[in-house]
This record gives structure tokens, sequence and C-alpha cells, in this order.
């Protein structure tokens, strides 16, 4: 059994249930549809949070990367490193924040091949605004769990 958040109000879930079967699942299928389970759900809570700002959960990490560089400008190779989730449209990602005035791209003078990429001013009050938002949603999601199951948690994700 595990909490799984949906609209910010957290169940009790039963994997047998949520997938309407009355058979029993061997422990280690079991385990990792768990983990499918709230991976999905802690996204679509973190999406729906995001979603007044018209920004993606990938768009917002990428901000965060930008504000995490402190004025330094990053490429398209360093954002992707960088990524939660890795993707290949990190360029596609970083258009729709130049188109909403998020980011700056800039080619370099010395190497036109290379595309340095920075958060405007703008990108960085609106991330702000987002990071409440967000650090308000992950504390929903997480409600149920003390410091010290947090840290347990962690050493057990750890091991994969």
């Amino acid at each position: 059994m595990i909490y799984i958040c949906i609209y910010n109000c957290c169940i009790y879930m039963n994997v047998e249930k949520v997938l309407k079967t009355d058979i029993e699942m061997p422990l280690r299928s079991k385990s990792i549809i768990h983990l499918i389970l709230v991976y999905n759900s802690i996204g679509e809570s973190l999406s729906n949070a995001l979603k007044p700002f018209d920004v993606s959960l990938q768009q917002f990490n990428v901000l965060r990367i930008l504000r995490g560089q402190k004025g330094k400008p990053a490429n398209l190779s360093t954002i992707n490193e960088r990524m939660v989730t890795k993707m290949s449209n990190t360029t596609r990602l970083v258009d729709k924040l130049l188109l909403k005035g998020f980011v700056e791209r800039v080619t370099c003078i010395a190497n036109r091949r290379k595309v340095e990429i920075t958060i405007t001013k703008k990108g960085d009050a609106i991330l702000k605004k987002m990071d409440t938002v967000v650090n308000s949603t992950q504390a929903q999601i997480l409600k149920n769990f003390s410091n010290e199951e947090l840290l347990q948690l962690n050493n057990l994700l750890n091991k994969f």
C-alpha cells in the first residue's frame, strides 16, 4: 500500500484495486506498478500546479537550471545533461520559453555553432512565483510523510 495524491487529495492506494483485479500480483510486479502510479500522480499534480503559468514541468526544469547558472549562460548540452527527465527536444523547450520572454538565446561570437542561453528578468520573476506554487504542491504530496520517513524513502530509492 502507498499514498497517492490526485488533485491534492491523498488516498490510500491498493494496486490491485487501481487495476481492478482480484488476483494478487507478484511482489516485484506490484512494486514496479506502484512506482509508476506514484510517478504519474506526482507528475500530474506538479503539471496542474504549473498550468496557470502556461509552463510544462520540463520548461520549469529548464528555467531552474538556467537560474542555477547564476547569470552565466548555458548551452543546450548543459541543459540536457542537467534535466531531471532526459529529452532530445531541449531545443523545442528553449524555443517555447524564448517565445514567452523567459529566456534569451545568443549565438557565441567566438564559435557560431555554440548557442548560449540565459534566463531573463521576466523568467526569473515568474520562476519565483512558480517556486511558491511548486513548493506548496510538494508539501501537499508529501504531507503524510515524516522527515524520518522521507529519509528512509530516499535511502530506499538510492538503491536503484
